[in-house]
């Protein structure tokens, strides 16, 4: 963990020095549950937070099931596109977590239960006191090539395959194995973000305004996102939140102070990065 907080202050200090390099990942969330909607994720979001400060922008997602061909798919697409690939799910004892086996077959690996792996588990479960079945076993099956990511919350290790880190589906899980995993992380320009409340406005007062703005700096990422609330009175309050991204501070600032602009000239009361924003 010390090593994950070092590193993240590292990217900072080289985002500080003017790094302007661009590193992109994928998320792809394995696992039936999720399409039925059974199961809601927060990995992403999680994944997301955790690789901004480390210089790494989440560029896409994907949610495929447990089905092995769209899974090596999806795998060898993601790993191709982008600099690094997260992937979720898929790694407990069931006969239906196969991720391991996709992971391998992606990379033309074996896959078989690990030594190294099994030892982890083992000392796991002795420790807990809990009984070492052979589907407990299971977790111990990674590709033959792969680099073990230390999971500190149940034991059973995710890892890293060329540039794939596959992590647990348990949102808990994931987030622990994220911090063995940061030191790994050959990061670029870090994203900031800023926030334009803007109470009162809807995004067609606004819409005009923003298009021009977009064009004038097509390096800064421009989102409106209106949100609706009841008012102690019960009155449905309203109001639009402008918010600007971009890896460049001073542009960014500029760009902020633009959208406060645009919302006085059309009646509103902006608030420049609110502590809750709606």
């Amino acid at each position: 963990m010390t090593i994950a907080y070092i590193r993240r202050g590292e990217r900072m200090k080289g985002w500080m020095m003017g790094d302007t390099k661009q590193v992109r990942a994928a998320v792809l969330l394995i696992g039936d549950e999720l399409l039925s909607g059974r199961t809601r994720d927060i990995n992403l979001s999680e994944i997301a937070k955790f690789l901004a400060p480390l210089g790494v922008s989440v560029a896409e997602c994907r949610i495929v099931p447990d089905e092995p061909d769209e899974m090596v798919a999806a795998i060898n697409h993601l790993r191709a596109k982008y600099d690094y690939v997260f992937t979720t799910g898929g790694i407990g004892p069931t006969h239906d977590d196969i991720t391991a086996d996709a992971i391998g077959a992606a990379f033309g690996q074996t896959v078989d239960v690990r030594d190294d792996a099994l030892a982890i588990i083992e000392e796991w479960y002795a420790k807990t006191k809990t009984p070492l079945t052979e589907s407990r076993k299971r977790m111990a099956r990674v590709p033959s090539d792969a680099i073990l990511i230390r999971n500190p919350v149940t034991g059973a290790p995710g890892f890293q395959t060329g540039n794939v880190f596959t992590l647990a589906g348990v949102p808990k899980i994931a987030r622990a194995m994220l911090e063995d995993v940061a030191h790994r992380i050959e990061g670029g320009a870090v994203t900031l973000s800023r926030t334009v409340a803007t109470g009162g406005l809807r995004e067609g007062d606004l819409a005009e305004g923003l298009g021009v703005l977009a064009s004038e700096y097509p390096a800064v990422s421009i989102g409106s996102y209106p949100y609706f609330y009841e008012g102690s009175d019960g009155e449905i309050q309203r109001g639009t939140n402008l918010v600007a991204r971009a890896t460049d501070e001073k542009m960014l600032d500029e760009v902020v102070e633009k959208l406060a602009d645009l919302s006085r000239s059309v009646g509103g009361k902006p608030v420049i990065d609110p502590p809750d924003a709606k």
